[in-house]
């Protein structure tokens, strides 16, 4: 990974306000509102009138909390915690999903530009050393909304975009010279697993061509000199039992694809949550094995990945 001196660093929206593209951008985001294919669901309601389908969200971002986040990866936390704004509802409907509350049943206010420009500022006044937008597929519009408004205040740390990977190229286009740092999680290979655990059978591709649309813009990730994230791709991948993920084959296309250097984070902290406690899904009612992850480590490594991660600890 390269590093920086985050003292000559300008967030990429910085350029794209002064020219003010970013404010274009913002009014065609939500002009598509109206007939609303922002997400790869094309559910084709007028969100502008508070209608909705698949996401639940309206006009506008439901945000179900914001903080100063101490559980994400070293790169994005350091001492004062990565600045995590959770938005309710997905578009996704991961039967596993471990913030049920949040992305299934909505746990959360309303949140009008105003109030999302503010809760990125608060965040930034605490120290935090980037804004990190989580589950932001379905308010990519919102989000472009109040971003101008909070850079008129003040708003100077990186934009992290951490997504599902369940994004339309066209939302990953309004969000390029805007984003950072993309943290997409991909998920699962196999068309047929996406269709039963996450409800959507075209998920393994869509993922495939965000992700690389993603890496397009900001390449490989790029660190300060304390070792905070500055810019590029840092990609997630939850280790599931049975290997019903595809592990072996994301690693392969990762490295095939995006590039050896990739930072990735494998995770181990799988449990059975949302509605895998029913018997439809006993396969993956338990937690993982020591050896289903020492297999996932291995398929990183024979993938030819050198940047992997579990946790904060180097691995490959």
């Amino acid at each position: 990974m390269a590093s920086f001196r985050r003292s000559e660093f300008e967030p990429a929206y910085l350029g794209c306000y002064q020219s003010n593209e970013l404010k274009r951008r913002a009014a065609q985001a939500l002009v598509l509102l109206a007939d609303c294919a922002l997400c790869p669901r094309a559910c084709r309601v007028n969100r502008l009138a508070d209608k909705f389908a698949v996401c639940k969200t309206g006009r506008y971002a439901v945000v179900s909390s914001f903080f100063a986040h101490s559980g994400e990866e070293d790169c994005l936390r350091g001492s004062s915690g990565s600045g995590t704004i959770f938005f309710a509802w997905c578009n996704l409907r991961c039967v596993f999903c471990q913030n049920f509350d949040i992305s299934w049943e909505g746990a959360g206010r309303c949140a009008p530009p105003e109030v999302l420009a503010g809760m990125m500022l608060r965040l930034q006044e605490q120290g935090c050393p980037n804004i990190n937008f989580v589950t932001p597929e379905h308010v990519v519009p919102q989000i472009l909304e109040a971003v101008p408004l909070a850079i008129e205040r003040g708003l100077r740390v990186p934009l992290v975009y951490n997504t599902g990977a369940y994004d339309s190229l066209d939302s990953i286009r309004l969000m390029d010279g805007v984003v950072d740092i993309y943290m997409p999680d991909f998920k699962i290979w196999d068309a047929e697993k996406a269709r039963r655990y996450l409800r959507a059978p075209d998920y393994p591709e869509t993922a495939r061509q965000a992700i690389k649309a993603m890496n397009e813009q900001v390449g490989e990730l790029k660190l300060d000199e304390n070792g905070l994230a500055l810019r590029g791709v840092l990609l997630r991948h939850l280790v599931m039992p049975g290997n019903i993920a595809g592990t072996r084959e994301i690693m392969q296309w990762v490295a095939q694809e995006l590039s050896p250097h990739t930072f990735v984070n494998l995770m181990a902290q799988y449990r059975p949550a949302g509605k895998v406690s029913c018997s439809e899904y006993a396969e993956i009612d338990r937690c993982i094995s020591e050896e289903e992850f020492h297999e996932a480590v291995e398929n990183a490594r024979t993938a030819g990945l050198t940047n992997v991660w579990v946790g904060n600890r180097h691995v490959v």
